[in-house]
Protein backbone atom coordinates (compact mmCIF):
# COMPACT_ATOMS: atom_id res chain seq x y z
CA UNK A 1 0.00 0.00 0.00
CA UNK A 2 1.38 3.38 -0.99
CA UNK A 3 2.12 6.22 2.11
CA UNK A 4 0.68 9.45 1.79
CA UNK A 5 3.94 10.61 0.22
CA UNK A 6 4.42 8.34 -2.45
CA UNK A 7 3.72 9.12 -6.18
CA UNK A 8 2.65 7.80 -9.74
CA UNK A 9 4.59 9.41 -12.37
CA UNK A 10 3.18 9.50 -15.71
CA UNK A 11 5.83 10.82 -17.85
CA UNK A 12 4.31 10.16 -22.01
CA UNK A 13 3.36 14.13 -22.20
CA UNK A 14 5.00 16.13 -25.36
CA UNK A 15 4.25 19.43 -23.67
CA UNK A 16 3.29 20.88 -20.55
CA UNK A 17 0.27 19.13 -18.77
CA UNK A 18 -2.65 21.83 -19.07
CA UNK A 19 -5.26 20.01 -17.08
CA UNK A 20 -6.16 17.31 -15.04
CA UNK A 21 -9.84 15.48 -14.06
CA UNK A 22 -10.06 12.16 -12.23
CA UNK A 23 -13.15 10.46 -13.55
CA UNK A 24 -15.64 9.69 -10.27
CA UNK A 25 -14.50 6.70 -9.06
CA UNK A 26 -11.35 8.02 -8.74
CA UNK A 27 -9.86 5.11 -11.17
CA UNK A 28 -8.94 7.10 -14.42
CA UNK A 29 -7.27 10.00 -14.12
CA UNK A 30 -7.39 12.35 -17.84
CA UNK A 31 -4.23 14.60 -18.82
CA UNK A 32 -4.22 16.97 -21.70
CA UNK A 33 -1.58 18.51 -22.79
CA UNK A 34 -0.09 21.75 -25.14
CA UNK A 35 0.15 19.64 -28.11
CA UNK A 36 -3.42 19.06 -27.88
CA UNK A 37 -3.34 15.36 -26.82
CA UNK A 38 -5.43 14.11 -23.71
CA UNK A 39 -4.04 10.97 -22.37
CA UNK A 40 -6.29 8.82 -19.69
CA UNK A 41 -4.52 7.17 -17.21
CA UNK A 42 -5.62 3.77 -15.11
CA UNK A 43 -4.22 5.27 -11.39
CA UNK A 44 -4.33 1.90 -9.67
CA UNK A 45 -2.58 0.05 -12.63
CA UNK A 46 -0.42 3.10 -13.06
CA UNK A 47 -0.42 2.23 -17.44
CA UNK A 48 -1.72 4.63 -20.03
CA UNK A 49 -5.42 3.39 -21.43
CA UNK A 50 -5.45 6.07 -24.48
CA UNK A 51 -4.02 8.75 -25.72
CA UNK A 52 -7.28 11.00 -27.66
CA UNK A 53 -5.78 12.99 -30.25
CA UNK A 54 -8.25 15.24 -32.23
CA UNK A 55 -7.38 18.83 -31.29
CA UNK A 56 -4.70 20.64 -33.26
CA UNK A 57 -4.20 23.40 -30.08
CA UNK A 58 -3.24 23.11 -26.77
CA UNK A 59 -6.01 21.11 -24.51
CA UNK A 60 -7.09 23.59 -21.37
CA UNK A 61 -9.63 21.74 -19.73
CA UNK A 62 -11.08 18.18 -18.97
CA UNK A 63 -14.20 17.14 -17.88
CA UNK A 64 -15.84 13.58 -16.31
CA UNK A 65 -19.69 13.26 -16.85
CA UNK A 66 -21.00 12.19 -13.78
CA UNK A 67 -21.49 8.79 -15.02
CA UNK A 68 -17.47 8.74 -16.05
CA UNK A 69 -19.17 7.11 -19.46
CA UNK A 70 -17.75 10.69 -21.41
CA UNK A 71 -14.82 12.98 -20.91
CA UNK A 72 -15.08 16.93 -22.91
CA UNK A 73 -11.93 18.38 -23.83
CA UNK A 74 -11.61 22.21 -24.49
CA UNK A 75 -8.81 24.07 -26.77
CA UNK A 76 -6.88 26.81 -27.69
CA UNK A 77 -8.35 25.40 -31.46
CA UNK A 78 -11.84 26.74 -31.03
CA UNK A 79 -13.56 23.41 -30.15
CA UNK A 80 -14.78 20.89 -27.19
CA UNK A 81 -14.36 17.03 -28.13
CA UNK A 82 -16.81 14.88 -26.39
CA UNK A 83 -14.81 11.47 -25.78
CA UNK A 84 -16.69 7.71 -25.15
CA UNK A 85 -14.18 6.79 -22.19
CA UNK A 86 -14.98 2.95 -23.09
CA UNK A 87 -14.18 2.85 -26.14
CA UNK A 88 -11.54 5.82 -26.32
CA UNK A 89 -13.46 7.40 -29.36
CA UNK A 90 -14.32 10.75 -30.51
CA UNK A 91 -18.82 11.15 -30.08
CA UNK A 92 -18.85 14.98 -31.18
CA UNK A 93 -17.01 17.94 -31.88
CA UNK A 94 -18.52 21.28 -30.79
CA UNK A 95 -17.42 25.00 -31.79
CA UNK A 96 -19.30 27.17 -29.52
CA UNK A 97 -17.79 30.50 -31.41
CA UNK A 98 -14.89 31.36 -32.99
CA UNK A 99 -12.92 31.64 -30.00
CA UNK A 100 -10.36 29.09 -28.22
CA UNK A 101 -11.92 27.37 -25.47
CA UNK A 102 -10.59 27.53 -21.81
CA UNK A 103 -12.95 25.58 -19.35
CA UNK A 104 -15.64 22.65 -20.01
CA UNK A 105 -18.04 21.87 -17.27
CA UNK A 106 -20.82 18.58 -16.83
CA UNK A 107 -23.92 19.46 -15.24
CA UNK A 108 -24.19 16.90 -12.10
CA UNK A 109 -26.84 14.80 -14.10
CA UNK A 110 -25.17 14.34 -17.36
CA UNK A 111 -26.94 16.04 -19.66
CA UNK A 112 -25.48 19.91 -19.89
CA UNK A 113 -22.28 20.72 -20.95
CA UNK A 114 -20.93 24.33 -19.84
CA UNK A 115 -17.95 25.85 -22.27
CA UNK A 116 -15.91 29.02 -21.04
CA UNK A 117 -15.16 30.77 -24.15
CA UNK A 118 -11.83 33.34 -24.46
CA UNK A 119 -14.42 35.12 -26.12
CA UNK A 120 -16.41 36.32 -22.28
CA UNK A 121 -19.17 33.41 -23.85
CA UNK A 122 -20.71 30.81 -21.54
CA UNK A 123 -21.91 28.13 -24.04
CA UNK A 124 -24.48 25.64 -23.08
CA UNK A 125 -24.73 22.64 -25.00
CA UNK A 126 -26.58 19.08 -24.71
CA UNK A 127 -24.21 16.33 -23.74
CA UNK A 128 -26.05 13.59 -25.70
CA UNK A 129 -26.75 15.57 -28.92
CA UNK A 130 -23.96 18.11 -29.47
CA UNK A 131 -26.95 20.99 -29.78
CA UNK A 132 -26.90 24.49 -28.55
CA UNK A 133 -28.89 25.14 -25.83
CA UNK A 134 -28.10 28.98 -25.03
CA UNK A 135 -25.82 31.07 -24.64
CA UNK A 136 -24.34 33.37 -21.64
CA UNK A 137 -22.80 36.37 -22.07
CA UNK A 138 -22.45 38.03 -19.26
CA UNK A 139 -18.10 38.23 -19.11
CA UNK A 140 -15.76 40.71 -20.98
CA UNK A 141 -12.43 38.52 -20.76
CA UNK A 142 -12.07 34.72 -21.82
CA UNK A 143 -13.79 32.85 -19.28
CA UNK A 144 -11.77 30.02 -17.64
CA UNK A 145 -13.38 28.22 -14.75
CA UNK A 146 -17.05 27.13 -14.27
CA UNK A 147 -18.11 24.50 -11.78
CA UNK A 148 -21.70 23.23 -11.55
CA UNK A 149 -23.56 23.20 -8.56
CA UNK A 150 -24.62 20.13 -6.99
CA UNK A 151 -28.58 20.76 -7.76
CA UNK A 152 -27.56 21.13 -11.38
CA UNK A 153 -29.44 24.26 -11.58
CA UNK A 154 -26.84 26.84 -10.41
CA UNK A 155 -23.52 27.64 -12.66
CA UNK A 156 -20.44 29.45 -11.08
CA UNK A 157 -18.23 31.07 -13.99
CA UNK A 158 -14.52 32.93 -13.12
CA UNK A 159 -13.11 35.24 -15.86
CA UNK A 160 -9.98 37.03 -16.78
CA UNK A 161 -12.18 40.17 -16.34
CA UNK A 162 -11.74 39.78 -12.87
CA UNK A 163 -15.26 38.66 -11.66
CA UNK A 164 -16.97 35.33 -10.52
CA UNK A 165 -20.77 34.52 -11.43
CA UNK A 166 -23.60 32.77 -10.46
CA UNK A 167 -26.05 31.93 -13.27
CA UNK A 168 -29.14 30.20 -12.96
CA UNK A 169 -28.85 27.51 -15.74
CA UNK A 170 -32.85 25.24 -15.16
CA UNK A 171 -33.31 23.29 -17.97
Amino acid sequence: MRSELDQILFNEHDGPVLALAFNPEGAVLASADAQGTVKLWDIAGEALLASLRGHTSAAWSVAFSADGRYLASGSHDGTVKLWDTATATQRLTIRPDESAVWSVAFSPDGKLLAIGCASGIIALFDADTGKEWGVLPGHGQPVLSLAFAPDGKTLASGSEDMTAKIWDVQL
